[in-house]
């Protein structure tokens, strides 16, 4: 008995000594106590959008002491030590710095700390300690700064992503960064600034698989023999656009499955070895300036789902390549394709039928090219968004059309030659967005337009067709969702007029501009944040507009409506851009802006406005555009504008300004001033000096590469998605004597007209520092002296007007030397732009000056040059010599009494014969 129990202790014994050996060893204390130190140096946010679940929040000593057993804790089984952390979206929130806890973790081989907030800080100094990391990501984690060179001492790492959502990190030298990563598998540096040459030791790294290296700045020549890494499943340099190389004619032997070249320099055909990559599934060549036509080879691309060759220079026939029949293959080889752009190349030619067979397809845009061809879309049942924008057109007419596109939310037909609307668009239920713009469709607008998109956001472009009317005179439109309408362009004429009810409640972007709708102003929805029905016969007052609260941008130009502006609109908090220009208002422009006003463009020119400027527009920091001309505004020079130090144009032309711009007390700040048109007022005084020496902005000529205009963006939420709308600057400036209208004002245009005033005094010879003026006109004032010769420094000046002044003396030749137009003589600026000067003389004026004495032009007299010798030259100079006789003062007045016609020649010859007595007098 006795030897049976002992037998049955031994084999307890046994079995625990087996599952001791067995048991996994617990989480040191160490490293326990450093996760721990570790997760309180974080905040836990939920709200954040990165936020996925707070793995952290599991920790605890005093629950689960071992740290093997958290979330996101990896532990070596035989050691215990922590070998992995995986933290990404943990909902963190706060820094890490290079005495974090983290550091001591120095068995670490993976640690992932991805879409987290770590507020904009630097990546620590210190992952250089943790010499066994082979996996480290911090992807989407919002560092900034440099990135710590103790990262490449990693030499272990196989996979390395530090790339980010946006531009915030640097990396001086990606060369000598990789140069020690030699295991490296995957890498991704997107976003990353390195503006350096492609590190062409890559091309040595055979183990790798993965490489991206998206928007970066590199540049120089991208090297070939990348492409044959054996390795290679992912190549990414999109957006690297100073990067340039070709695609290789070898035999490629890696498994490549995604191909991203987008935004480079590719200035080459496509080569034939492409389609030896059978496992490729993702292309993207947009904007990669390759030319030519496609491959045939493209038909061993079986695998395809994304094809993006948009924004090259492919010509041809796209039927040369993907038609089926005698032609090398068609797209029915790639039925993987879920993504296909084609859109701004220079691609002719039919649509090749076999396109309409690709069942799978999602998103199809053929736009801008000159495409043809009968569209039947009754296939394509998981499409969501189709481009075909810039092609000629027509649509299969089939008669059962319910059940076509039902997953469709986006549709742009732009300049596609339609003359009727496409019967489909009455059965889609999940509608977005609709461009139907600048086609030829007449008439009404059916019904069944709205019959179908009842409860999801809807965005409408309708303009540049020949539409007259809804089709009825009672309708409610059931969109409650919609989000943007755009009938602008058209020829409408009967809309709000027939009572119909815009059932709206939703609508967020409405424009109906460019129409003939002749009625009063309908109310805008009033969640609208865009709307816009100018350039139609719009009459009555406007106070219906404060029903809307949430307006981002409001256009009601060109019309005729009438009475006051609601003091409503200085109190909507979101408005930025405002125009009211070229109606019938009346009244004061109201007072009361608020101060978050973010308003950037103000327009209210062409209307009745008086009294002052309302001096609360202070509260406004970004204002960029100002224009209050053609009103009847009674007010001094608001000197209080240069505060808004973001101003680029101000334009207070055609109103009863009155009195100096500047006096002892007055500082300006416009020093990033384009445009500055005072014209048609009552100032008076001297030209104002600070004034235009704070015009900081016209003393530089900047080059462009490109046109540009002065415009300013603004972001419109629709739906889950921000649209972004450009608004151009649109003014009227005075341009070599002719007023023209500027629906585009070029950035490098910059200009002053301070022309039609009662400004008196010299022109300041300062205003030759102005270098980047293109447009001067200081006519039609009482300015007098000389024209400085500092003139000649305005090299890019294109119009000048001088007319109309006192100005006197010799017109300076240094001015031959503007030549900034292609066909210049000294006749540029044309005799009109120094009219009625009387004193001023040489060319480009009729009149010829001479000299006297110290080599003083003289202004040859009208009589003179009308009789010759036979003039009242000589009594002038017998008055002139007894005024130095009896004393100059008496001969002044003298040749006052006896020249009437010619006593502003006497003055300026005794003002001569005056220097050389005082001079005689000297010696």
């Amino acid at each position: 008995m006795a030897s049976l129990l002992y037998a049955l202790l031994f084999q307890i014994i046994l079995l625990l000594m087996i599952h001791t050996s067995l048991a996994k060893p617990l989480c040191h204390p160490d490293e326990s106590s450093a996760l721990m130190e570790f997760k309180r140096s974080f905040r836990i946010t939920t709200a954040e959008f990165r936020c996925v679940y707070p793995k952290v929040e599991s920790w605890s000593p005093n629950g689960h002491g071992d740290c093997c057993s958290w979330d996101g804790v990896e532990c070596n089984e035989a050691s215990g030590h922590v070998t992995g952390l995986d933290l990404s979206s943990s909902c963190l929130l706060g820094n890490i710095t290079s005495n974090t806890s983290l550091f001591r973790l120095l068995h670490l081989e993976s640690l992932n700390l991805a879409f987290n907030d770590l507020n904009s800080s630097s990546i620590p100094y210190g992952f250089g300690n943790l010499s066994r990391l082979q996996y480290l990501n911090l992807f989407g984690s919002e560092f900034s700064g440099k990135v710590p060179s103790d990262i490449s001492r990693l030499s272990r790492l196989t996979s390395l992503d530090l790339s980010s959502k946006w531009a915030s990190l640097e990396m001086p030298s990606i060369e000598n960064f990789v140069q020690n990563l030699i295991m490296l598998r995957e890498l991704d540096l997107s976003i990353i600034s390195m503006p350096s040459p492609f590190p062409h030791i890559l091309a040595n790294f055979s183990s790798l698989k993965s490489l991206v290296l998206r928007n970066c700045g590199l540049h120089g020549e991208f090297p070939v023999s990348i492409f044959q890494l054996p390795k290679l499943e992912v190549l990414d340099i999109n957006y690297n656009d100073n990067l340039s190389s070709f695609i290789p004619e070898q035999q490629w032997g890696n498994p490549l499955k995604s191909l991203s070249l987008g935004g480079t320099i590719f200035s080459s055909s496509l080569p034939s070895s492409l389609g030896n990559l059978s496992q490729v599934a993702y292309i993207d060549l947009r904007g990669s300036k390759f030319m030519g036509q496609i491959t045939a080879s493209f038909a061993n691309l079986t695998q395809l789902s994304y094809l993006d060759l948009s924004k090259n220079n492919f010509t041809g026939g796209i039927s040369h390549w993907l038609l089926s029949g005698a032609l090398p293959f068609s797209f029915e080889n790639l039925t993987q394709l879920v993504w296909l752009d084609l859109s701004f190349n220079n691609w002719q030619g039919e649509i090749p039928n076999s396109l309409w067979e690709l069942k799978d397809l999602e998103y199809l845009a053929l736009r801008h090219n000159n495409l043809s061809g009968t569209v039947d879309l009754h296939k394509l049942k998981n499409l969501t968004t189709l481009l075909l924008d810039f092609n000629n057109i027509s649509f299969v007419s089939n008669t059962e059309v319910n059940d076509t596109l039902p997953k469709l939310s986006t549709l742009s037909l732009v300049s596609c030659n339609l003359h009727e609307f496409p019967r489909f668009l009455g059965y889609l239920n999940g509608l977005e967005w609709v461009d139907l713009s600048n086609n030829k469709i007449k008439g009404s607008i059916p019904t069944r337009m709205w019959n179908g998109s009842k409860e999801t956001s809807m965005n409408m472009d309708l303009s540049h067709n020949f539409l007259t009317d809804f089709g009825s005179s009672h309708i409610n439109l059931p969109m409650p969702q919609l989000t943007y309408m755009d009938l602008s362009h058209n020829l409408l004429t009967s809309f709000l007029n027939k009572h119909i009810n815009l059932a709206l409640p939703m609508l967020t972007y409405l424009n109906i501009s460019s129409n003939l709708l002749k009625t009063t102003l309908p109310s805008p929805p009033p969640l609208a944040k865009y709307y816009n029905i100018s350039n139609n016969n719009l009459f009555g007052e406007i106070q219906s507009i404060c029903k809307a609260r949430s307006l981002v941008i409001l256009d009601l130009s060109i019309n005729s409506l009438n009475g006051t502006i609601p003091s409503c609109l200085g109190n909507i908090d979101s408005l930025t851009i405002l125009n009211l220009g070229r109606n019938k208002l009346e009244g004061m422009i109201p007072n009361g802006y608020p101060k978050v006003c973010v308003l950037k463009i103000i327009d209210l020119a062409n209307n009745r406005l008086q009294g002052p400027i309302p001096r609360s527009l202070i509260n406004c920091p970004m204002l960029e555009y100002l224009n209050l001309g053609y009103n009847q505004i009674h007010d001094g020079f608001p000197s209080w504008l240069s505060k808004l130090t973001k101003l680029r144009a101000i334009i207070l032309k055609s109103n009863k300004f009155y009195g100096p711009i500047e006096t002892y007390r007055n500082q300006f700040n416009f020093s990033n001033l384009h445009i500055m048109d005072l014209s048609n007022n009552g100032f008076t005084g001297e030209l104002p000096s600070k004034l235009l020496q704070s015009f900081h902005a016209m003393k530089v000529i900047v080059s462009q590469d490109q046109l540009e205009y002065m415009n300013t963006s603004q972001g419109l939420p629709l739906s889950l998605e921000t649209y972004e709308k450009i608004v151009d600057y649109d003014m009227k400036l005075m341009s070599k004597g002719t007023e023209r209208e500027y629906t585009k004002v070029p950035y490098a245009l910059k200009g002053i007209d301070l022309s039609n005033n009662k400004f008196e005094g010299c022109i300041p010879d300062f205003i030759g520092d102005l270098k980047s003026l293109v447009l001067l006109n200081l006519s039609n004032n009482i300015l007098t002296c000389f024209i400085p010769p500092s003139l000649a420094n305005l090299r890019v000046l294109e119009s000048l007007d001088l007319s109309r002044n006192k100005l006197s003396r010799e017109i300076p030749q240094q001015l031959a030397q503007l030549t900034f137009l292609s066909s210049f003589d000294f006749n540029t600026f044309g005799a009109s732009s120094f009219a009625m000067n009387e004193g001023l003389c040489g060319n480009p004026l009729p009149k010829k000056c001479t000299t006297i004495g110290d080599d003083i032009p003289l202004p040859t007299s009208p009589l003179e040059e009308e009789n010759g010798d036979k003039s009242l030259f000589d009594l002038d100079w017998k008055v002139v010599l007894i005024g130095a006789g009896v004393g100059f003062l008496i001969g002044v007045v003298l040749g006052n009494f006896f020249i009437d016609e010619k006593s502003r020649w006497f003055l300026y010859y005794s003002r001569i014969m005056a220097k050389g007595w005082k001079t005689s007098r000297r010696c």
